[in-house]
């Protein structure tokens, strides 16, 4: 079993976005966007700061009005994870929310408007350090676009990311990602791997207004899995119509499923069946529920038999392998003497992972040292 991902990615340059970096060799980050009113402080940081918790490297914030950019002065002042402001079309914004400290702007240059408010924006983004996030969508594609190809085109969306990446590098400033993000994964996989071959700067995956929980979840794992699985893609968001955590949490597992990032506990569960030796559902769904906050990368297995189970768990950092009343139990890859009881089992398994996880942990701090 691969340990590491065997996939190679595009070379990207990188940027920072905050403290954390994008592209390059940098690991593939998620983010989330809050979905709270702007104005509403309270709120806005209780939802960055619950991202947060849940492991969002960045948090986009939207910033419509001078109001909004004015809260956004007090939740930046209030948070640590670093902000991106989405805007659009007042350049004003722009400039505000920079003086306030934004770690990145979400701003398509030509829908600014005149040449001096591109300039003026993208001069206060150099001189303050701040990247850009150029982001194209299918549903907002300029009217020539739209009246040249009749409906969006993977070319059509291309062009259309073409012609702001062409103002940016006319102004000479190249600390930028882009995205071109459609509802239809087709669509969008066709328009970044058209991308991916023009630029080399970051790309900012996602399949954009993907639907609700499950179907959006789907679509999305099927779209960026096509792209990450082919190198593309430095910094993803899973647009769901649900609460931002499950975004986080979805796009955690989409990379965990690559290899392409190790944080928190990888479930390895059977299905069940009528071998199963105990209810296989339930237990990894209260376990599941019990463990998000682990953090630690750890592959976990719980099989309901025998016929899989061992198989599993001598790969598993932790393993249960389903038995008549009590259940076999595998740590790093050994079966130890001790079974568990399988009316008890939900207990029993969060007290191990979490013993494991500050084993893991601890053990991780001292390699860390000696590195220093």
């Amino acid at each position: 079993m691969f340990k590491e991902s065997p996939i190679i990615r595009r070379k990207s340059r990188q940027i920072m976005v905050g403290n954390v970096p994008v592209g390059g060799d940098a690991p593939i980050t998620v983010q989330s966007m809050t979905n709270t009113l702007t104005t509403d402080v309270a709120a806005t940081v209780a939802q960055i700061k619950s991202l947060e918790a849940v492991g969002a490297d960045i948090v986009r914030v939207s910033v419509p009005t001078m109001d909004a950019a004015e809260a956004f002065r007090e939740i930046k002042r209030q948070t640590k994870i670093p902000l991106v402001a989405d805007i659009h079309f007042d350049y004003r914004i722009a400039l505000k929310v920079a003086e306030y400290g934004v770690d990145c702007l979400r701003i398509n240059p030509g829908n600014i408007g005149r040449e001096d408010r591109v300039r003026a924006v993208v001069e206060c983004a150099r001189d303050n350090n701040i990247p850009i996030r150029i982001g194209v969508n299918g549903g907002s594609l300029e009217k020539d676009i739209q009246e040249r190809y009749s409906e969006p085109t993977p070319e059509a969306l291309l062009e259309s990311a073409m012609r702001h990446v062409d103002i940016l590098d006319r102004l000479n400033f190249h600390e930028f990602k882009v995205s071109v993000k459609a509802s239809d994964v087709f669509l969008a996989v066709g328009a970044y791997r058209l991308l991916a071959k023009q630029i080399d700067n970051p790309l900012h995956l996602g399949i954009t207004e993907a639907g609700g929980l499950r179907s959006g979840s789907v679509k999305s794992s099927v779209g960026l899995g096509l792209l990450l699985a082919e190198g593309i893609g430095d910094t993803l968001r899973v647009s769901l119509a649900a609460d931002p955590i499950e975004e986080i949490k979805v796009g955690f597992d989409i990379l965990k499923s690559l290899k392409l990032r190790s944080r928190g506990i990888n479930l390895i569960a059977c299905p069940s069946c009528s071998r199963q030796e105990f209810d296989v559902i339930s237990t990894v769904n209260a376990l599941e529920q019990r463990i998000e906050d682990i953090m630690t990368p750890m592959d976990v297995s719980i099989i309901g038999c025998i016929v899989n189970g061992p198989g599993e768990a001598i790969v598993s950092d932790l393993g249960l392998t389903g038995s008549s009343k009590k259940s076999g139990y595998y740590l790093d890859g050994i079966r130890q003497k001790e079974r568990f009881d399988n009316n008890d089992l939900v207990d029993q398994l969060e007290q191990r992972i979490r013993a494991k996880a500050k084993l893991l942990d601890a053990s991780n701090k001292i390699e860390i040292k000696e590195v220093e």
